[in-house]
């Protein structure tokens, strides 16, 4: 199994910056992709980012490109997503997700083990 662990959510303005982070532990070895995920109140769990645990590339909503970016630290089993441009529409739990998977699938069935979440607010 793996275990997954999201931080750094919280408060901010329309404008500013987050960096949220996610730890894995845990049987690591079977990880093939990390993601971040969120929902919005009232609305679906969408896909924001996705990178492979070992190896180059990196894949983004339409939504996340250009503001969003996703990293991960292989040697301290860390993913991250550094936030900027932050707006009200991107008021959220974030999920980080980890597949099996050597794709970086939008599709969250394709994703085996998910964190808690992290709440951000973004406030206008």
């Amino acid at each position: 199994q793996v275990q997954l662990v999201e931080s750094g959510g919280g408060l901010v303005q329309a404008g500013g910056s987050l960096r949220l982070s996610c730890a894995a532990s845990g049987e690591t070895y079977r990880i093939d992709t990390l993601a971040w995920f969120r929902q919005a109140p009232g609305k679906e769990r969408e896909f924001v980012a996705a990178i492979p645990w070992i190896g180059r590339g990196t894949s983004y909503a339409n939504s996340a490109e250009g503001r969003f970016t996703i990293s991960r630290d292989y040697a301290k089993n860390m993913l991250y997503l550094q936030m900027s441009s932050l707006r009200p529409e991107d008021t959220a739990v974030y999920y980080c997700a980890a597949s099996t998977l050597a794709t970086m699938t939008v599709a969250q069935t394709w994703y085996d083990y998910w964190g808690q979440g992290t709440q951000v607010t973004v406030s206008s």
